[in-house]
């Protein structure tokens, strides 16, 4: 297999996500391979064997005759299912430690903090009040985690060697030592119930889009010692019912919520999400992977792949990940 020109394909104003930085990335590691920044008006189309891409333009990836793989340089892959005209080749998600160690990071440090009460700490550090609440200990919190990918089932590791109870849901059936897994439609009721921490970290689907709602929020645990359930979610902006999640706040339904992705990012300036007291807000930066590793992590599969070797984590399109 002849070495084909990898495409880069980014549309970001991130700082670190530039796309020229990647171009530079790609250079530096695919071993002299021809790596173009589209567009680009010298190109002949039929070079392009592979395409790194974020957010793409609908229908620029259909434009390559011999294309033979697409690498998604983020997590989340339904925005490029959204396109009707991908063309039938593998579409691999990025799947490398970093990113998974960052989203732990991310899990756990919101899980602690609404364990240990900060948001009221913090409300009495600015009001000069110096009054502790009794703290319960972490054995009697449950955290339910949502999604147990790889993403999922290394947060609830950590969390259960941490001295939380940890429950899992999925759509399929998943064993993880220690943690008590459910599976199914017909298991995500008692998986609830269960639940005073719900962690989200589920992909977007058809399925699961808006799951997170005031009908999902009413089944979890009405007797969390934390007072009221609370709910994390760095999985999809998609995933969320927002006007459930507000309105489910201000009456009690939920005590808490720590959100990392919103249906409009950045969200706009008048959202009360921004300023709601039970809400810790984050502007989509919980699994915010190095870049450096993920450029290494493509040039690797694709030589790989020119060698004879299979594509790793490549996307289940009838699954939608």
């Amino acid at each position: 297999m002849t070495m084909g020109t990898l495409a880069v394909l980014i549309n970001s104003t991130q700082q670190n996500w530039l796309p020229e930085r990647w171009k530079a990335r790609f250079d530096t590691v695919c071993g002299g391979r021809r790596v173009v920044l589209l567009p680009d008006d010298g190109l002949d189309p039929a070079e392009v064997h592979y395409a790194a891409v974020w957010k793409p333009v609908p229908g620029d990836l259909g434009s390559f005759p011999n294309l033979r793989a697409i690498f998604n340089l983020g997590a989340g892959v339904d925005a490029l299912m959204a396109d009707k005209s991908l063309p039938d080749v593998p579409l691999v998600r990025v799947a490398v430690p970093d990113l998974t160690g960052r989203m732990t990071e991310y899990v756990v440090l919101h899980v602690l903090m609404h364990h240990r009460q900060e948001l009221y700490l913090r409300e009495s550090q600015r009001a000069k009040r110096w009054e502790p609440r009794y703290q319960w200990p972490a054995s009697a919190v449950t955290v339910g985690v949502m999604g147990l990918g790889t993403l999922g089932a290394d947060a609830a590791d950590v969390l259960r060697r941490l001295g939380f109870r940890v429950a899992g849901w999925s759509r399929s059936p998943r064993m993880i030592d220690g943690v008590e897994c459910f599976h199914g439609a017909e298991q995500i009721d008692a998986f609830l119930r269960k639940t005073d921490i719900l962690v989200c970290l589920l992909p977007l689907t058809p399925e699961t889009h808006g799951i997170l709602n005031r009908e999902l929020f009413a089944k979890l645990n009405r007797n969390s010692p934390l007072g009221a359930p609370v709910l994390i979610n760095a999985g999809r902006g998609g995933l969320q019912n927002e006007a459930d999640i507000l309105a489910c706040l201000d009456d009690g339904t939920l005590g808490a919520a720590s959100l990392d992705v919103f249906v409009q990012e950045p969200q706009p300036a008048d959202s009360r999400f921004w300023t709601h007291p039970k809400v810790v807000l984050t502007p989509h930066n919980a699994a915010d992977t190095d870049a450096d590793a993920i450029s290494v992590y493509v040039a690797e599969q694709i030589a790989r792949f020119e060698a004879g070797g299979a594509l790793e984590n490549v996307v289940d399109r009838a699954r939608g990940y």
